[in-house]
């Protein structure tokens, strides 16, 4: 247990953030674990099962470290195949929270927990959101795989004229249109289309043409995306809708795809868009095998 209480990070601020990121495979032996500091929840995330003895080591430094935490809870994913219900949340102190509100770089988000794989902010794409909100003012946004808007509210906050949200799920839209009430944002500038982007390419030129791209897809979602095959659909026609210097944010979260695979994607279909910059994720991502973990690149449209 030392490995770990050695590397939990105090949290910097309120803001939400990982705390320990065992995934990335640079902690031996604690592959299956993280751990997210949600003020005031901390979040565990097990991959497989936690003993007896981990679970009292993150309890015993959690009531140490952040007495301002009000409940930690175990999010047991292994256990999760098909419908997802509060079962496979384990509270090991204070009570199970359902929803709360988060704040991070001066705004917030609504976290579901208990219900879904998945809480409604990727914690790992903070600076990508950041970068978006440096660099949307004045431009209109299209927001693929929008998921709960996230990208879209930091667009709005840095001065973005408009931003269409796309998502098959209109469920993960109803939470990106809290996000945006959240942040008392004008709703005028905010569009949603729940819909599959491969049947409804329509949908997205309606509101073409676009300053800026984003998008940040799943890796495999039964029935509509499996990215090795579909990216390069995205990006082919993505060009039609883009406004001369466009702005445009490529994310791969793909362990088994590399940055070159998405590199050579915009090389043969977009050859007009050029490599600007990477942006990594926040320094407590670390990742042992750095092609293994989220890759995120800006290209600009230079035709």
């Amino acid at each position: 247990m030392n490995t770990l209480i050695k590397n939990i990070q105090l949290p910097t601020g309120d803001d939400c953030q990982r705390l320990f990121h065992g995934r990335g495979h640079c902690f031996a032996g604690l592959e299956h674990v993280c751990i997210d500091w949600l003020k005031p929840v901390v979040y565990v995330t097990a991959y497989k099962p936690v003993d007896s003895e981990l679970k009292e080591a993150i309890q015993s430094w959690v009531k140490t470290n952040l007495p301002e935490c009000q409940s930690l809870i175990l999010q047991h994913r292994y256990a999760i195949s098909g419908s997802y219900d509060q079962g496979q949340c384990e509270v090991l102190f204070g009570d199970m929270v359902n929803e709360l509100v988060v704040t991070e770089l001066g705004l917030q988000y609504q976290l579901t927990l208990g219900k879904k794989q998945n809480h409604g902010l990727f914690l790992d794409m903070k600076n990508g959101r950041d970068w978006v909100k440096q660099h949307a003012s004045g431009k209109r946004v299209l927001n693929l795989f929008a998921y709960t808007c996230a990208f879209s509210v930091a667009a709005i906050a840095g001065g973005a004229e408009s931003v269409v949200n796309l998502d098959m799920s209109k469920a993960a839209l109803a939470q990106g249109r809290t996000n945006h009430q959240l942040n008392k944002q004008d709703k005028t500038k905010v569009k949603y289309e729940a819909v599959d982007l491969f049947k409804s390419f329509g949908r997205v030129r309606k509101h073409a043409p676009y300053d800026m791209l984003i998008c940040d897809p799943p890796a495999f979602q039964k029935g509509s995306v499996n990215i090795e095959r579909d990216y390069a659909k995205i990006i082919r026609r993505m060009t039609e809708f883009l406004a001369k210097d466009a702005d445009i944010l490529l994310c791969l979260n793909a362990p088994d795809l590399s940055a070159t695979f998405l590199q050579r994607q915009v090389d043969e279909f977009a050859p007009n868009w050029r490599y600007q910059q990477s942006l990594s994720a926040p320094q407590v991502f670390k990742e042992k095998y750095p092609e293994k973990g989220l890759k995120v690149f800006w290209y600009k449209n230079v035709v």
